[in-house]
């Protein structure tokens, strides 16, 4: 009886961690932070969420390589950073398979030679990776560590599944809304450098009395004669020209009744 009061009380804390992981989870909102920092707060909400983790990391694949990394704790990057640099470990396993992979004893595991006792010497002996998965492809892991070793079992395995799903759509979001963000970004500074060369080259005309394309000519040769971009030469062509309007005297103005 009392093993099994023990067991239903472990299955209730199981799902309460969980559920306070999901609630986590939905409440981020992309774009309110930096990816990297709503890549942090779903690690620590992994922590919450799978029972006896200690520390978890988000890893973002490009093209089948680690590209965006963060972490509940700092002995997550250390250990990460080393599979990643040798290119061996339950992350790299994971992404490579697109099944979850558990291990209770890194440092005797022969499926990482290298990674294992490196891990192990960092005190680190159970780890389960889990892919994030979207649409059959697999675009980043969450890598789940402990200190002891045997921490995880089919409990932890099956929780952590059921987090990496929702986890993979809020990555995979937050990501999507950086990458539009970044080309707006780029599209404004590409409008503003156009509107600042369209304004040099109005300048060029009114002094010299030559058409819009032998302005921009113009323009382009003194770029490359000074080794700086087009976007520069405009602008201090603009700058000057704002400066000299500037410091001229204003003229006086005349009454209306003088004007007749």
């Amino acid at each position: 009886m009392k093993t099994e009061m023990s067991a239903e009380g472990d299955d209730l804390s199981d799902k309460r961690g969980l559920a306070a992981g999901l609630l986590g989870l939905s409440g981020l909102i992309a774009g309110s932070t930096t990816l990297e920092q709503l890549l942090t707060e779903v690690a620590t909400f992994t922590v919450a969420a799978v029972p006896s983790a200690d520390g978890a990391g988000v890893t973002m694949l490009e093209c089948g390589r680690p590209d965006t990394l963060a972490a509940s704790d700092e002995f997550v990057r250390d250990v990460d950073s080393i599979q990643y640099r040798i290119g061996e470990g339950p992350c790299i396993s994971a992404a490579a398979g697109g099944t979850t992979v558990m291990s209770g004893s890194l440092g005797d595991d022969g499926a990482w030679p290298t990674f294992g006792p490196q891990a192990a010497h960092l005190g680190v002996h159970s780890a389960i990776s889990l892919p994030l998965v979207l649409k059959e492809e697999v675009v980043g892991a969450l890598n789940v560590y402990a200190h002891a070793p045997d921490a995880f079992d089919g409990s932890s395995r099956r929780i952590g599944e059921l987090f990496a799903g929702p986890a993979a759509v809020a990555i995979h979001n937050a990501r999507i809304l950086e990458a539009v963000q970044r080309e707006s970004t780029r599209l404004q500074a590409a409008l503003s450098s156009r509107a600042t060369i369209d304004h040099a080259v109005g300048i060029i005309m009114s002094r010299s009395g030559i058409s819009a394309d032998e302005a921009f000519i113009r323009l382009r040769i003194m770029s490359q004669h000074g080794h700086v971009k087009l976007t520069v030469v405009a602008a201090k062509l603009v700058e000057q020209a704002v400066r000299r309007a500037r410091s001229r005297p204003a003229r006086p103005s005349i009454p209306p009744e003088s004007r007749s």
